[in-house]
């Protein structure tokens, strides 16, 4: 367990990187306790997370300003990176990461293009799934789930649930052919009608689209009395990518992709409404879980956070 100065906030740095929503109450929510202490279990079992100020280094920088969505016209408060520095020897080595950056590169940007999966691209998410599958966190969601009846206790048809959830193909912009699915939006980002950012709700993605310059760190957002620092877990920030500007949205950041996809799949599994959004407290956060249906598999999914450093106690 890593030493309590690598664990202020919430343990984990969530990047919002999603749509604008109004201030929530964090007291009048209703907490589900049950999916609270399941998912500290899983947090805990995930020992390939990346640690904060040990396995990266970010630098928040200046206070963005009002972008209105759909502008793409942003003043740049940030002169350097967010990311300063991340071990990219753990990225490499560490199976589920480097298993998932093979991903990041499979899928056409635009929506209403249609996507094409190679053989090769079919293999890479296979390969992918067993590797999660393989963690004690997706093992620990696994027995939840067979327990709550909503996934078969035999690993192969698990997994076979796992990829239509994840990796089946589905029409977003009903122009094109089958042009989305749920992995594409929630991990890699998406752009819509040619002026808006989509999804793109992952860390990774964010270090490595920074890196190859693809994308802007435009600077942090946040109230006059909730400034953060590079040592906090907590930030709500604006960016740019391919020249699309993201006003302000949501991620974990450190978190490692099996404990995301754990996280997700469960409440995909055990509610049946188009849109889910669930309150939890995880170390010492209080945050919202949001996952959104497009039929058989998740449309978006992402975290919202409502408090940090036990403010909501």
């Amino acid at each position: 367990m890593e030493p309590r100065s690598a664990l202020r906030g919430c343990g984990f740095l969530v990047i919002l990187l999603a749509v604008v929503f109004p201030p929530l109450d964090a007291a009048s929510q209703a907490i589900n306790q049950e999916l609270s202490d399941l998912f500290n279990e899983l947090w805990k079992l995930d020992v390939n997370r990346m640690k904060p100020g040990t396995d990266y280094t970010i630098s928040v920088q200046g206070k963005a300003g009002y972008v209105s969505q759909g502008s793409n016209h942003a003043r740049d408060h940030a002169s350097s990176p967010l990311f300063s520095n991340v071990n990219e020897n753990k990225l490499k080595t560490v199976t589920t990461f480097s298993r998932f950056m093979k991903l990041l590169d499979n899928y056409e940007r635009s929506t209403g293009v249609a996507e094409r999966v190679s053989p090769e691209e079919v293999t890479e998410n296979n390969l992918f799934l067993d590797a999660i599958l393989n963690t004690e966190v997706m093992k620990r969601a696994h027995r939840y789930l067979v327990s709550k009846g909503q996934s078969h206790s035999d690993l192969r048809t698990f997994k076979g649930q796992l990829y239509t959830i994840w990796f089946r193909l589905y029409h977003r912009d009903r122009s094109g052919g089958e042009d989305s699915c749920g992995f594409e939006h929630v991990f890699v980002g998406e752009t819509k009608f040619g002026n808006e950012i989509a999804g793109f709700h992952n860390w990774v993605q964010f270090y490595l689209q920074e890196k190859s310059r693809n994308l802007d760190y435009k600077g942090y957002k946040a109230r006059d009395h909730d400034i953060p620092d590079q040592d906090d877990h907590v930030l709500n920030l604006q960016f740019s990518w391919h020249g699309l500007v993201k006003p302000v949205g949501s991620a974990f950041v450190g978190a490692s992709p099996e404990f995301e996809m754990a996280l997700y799949t469960i409440i995909f599994l055990i509610n049946t409404h188009r849109s889910t959004t669930v309150v939890v407290n995880i170390d010492e956060c209080q945050l919202e879980v949001v996952v959104v249906r497009h039929g058989r598999s998740i449309g978006t999914a992402y975290p919202k956070l409502l408090s940090s450093n036990n403010r909501h106690l």
